[in-house]
């Protein structure tokens, strides 16, 4: 599909969308300084042609503008004539996009998901086992396991987004980058918030088992 077939209507909706969800998360102290990042996919996907809108780079996202969303092709660049330049990882979002044909993808970063990762780093994922809202990627086993991939954080964006396709799994919708941030996605932004929600639980609730657990008496 053409940026160009995709109606008004469809636009308007992916940025309601992203307006809705960017003043829940901005609410919650997801996006400290200017970090972060949303996505929503507009159109149809096919794997070498598909459009999203994302957040602007450098915007204060607690608050609303009307320049603070972009339109963008599958390589992350400008769909329109702009000033505006999208978020710095959008070439992330662009590869999560090719290798799941998602709806949405959120990035934000917390206390709980950078200690988290970095705690984890060197092992390259988080496990996670016997935890409630494991359910909420659709994953009903009794005592369940997952886990949530770790990448590095490289300076260079493309390094990272290199890596994002060995790194997916396709029961698991979402990649941790280590010390940053995590990146969740679904098939679309109702989907993507559950995930989000539920990623951001499984990391405090880690945490603090952690804690208990280093505070344990020694027998």
């Amino acid at each position: 599909m053409n940026f160009s077939d995709i109606t008004l209507e469809q636009k308007q909706t992916a940025l309601q969308e992203l307006h809705q969800v960017k003043e829940l998360f901005a609410s919650r102290g997801w996006f400290p300084g200017t970090s972060g990042n949303l996505s929503v996919r507009v159109g149809d996907f096919q794997e070498d042609e598909f459009h999203f809108a994302v957040t602007a780079s450098g915007k204060d996202k607690s608050v609303h503008t009307p320049e603070d969303y972009l339109f963008v092709d599958q390589n992350g660049k400008p769909c329109e004539a702009t000033r505006l330049k999208p978020s710095a990882e959008t070439l992330i979002h662009c590869e999560i996009y090719r290798k799941t044909g998602c709806g949405a993808i959120f990035h934000v970063h917390t206390i709980d998901n950078n200690l988290i990762s970095e705690y984890y780093g060197k092992q390259g994922f988080v496990p996670a086992q016997g935890i409630e809202l494991i359910k909420a990627f659709n994953i009903w086993e009794e005592d369940a396991s997952i886990s949530i991939p770790v990448l590095p954080n490289y300076a260079e964006i493309p390094r990272i987004a290199e890596l994002v396709p060995g790194a997916l799994d396709v029961s698991v919708p979402g990649i941790l980058l280590r010390n940053h941030g995590i990146y969740a996605w679904g098939r679309n932004a109702f989907e993507a918030k559950r995930h989000l929600e539920a990623f951001e639980f499984i990391f405090e609730y880690t945490y603090k088992r952690l804690l208990l657990e280093a505070a344990r008496p020694l027998k």
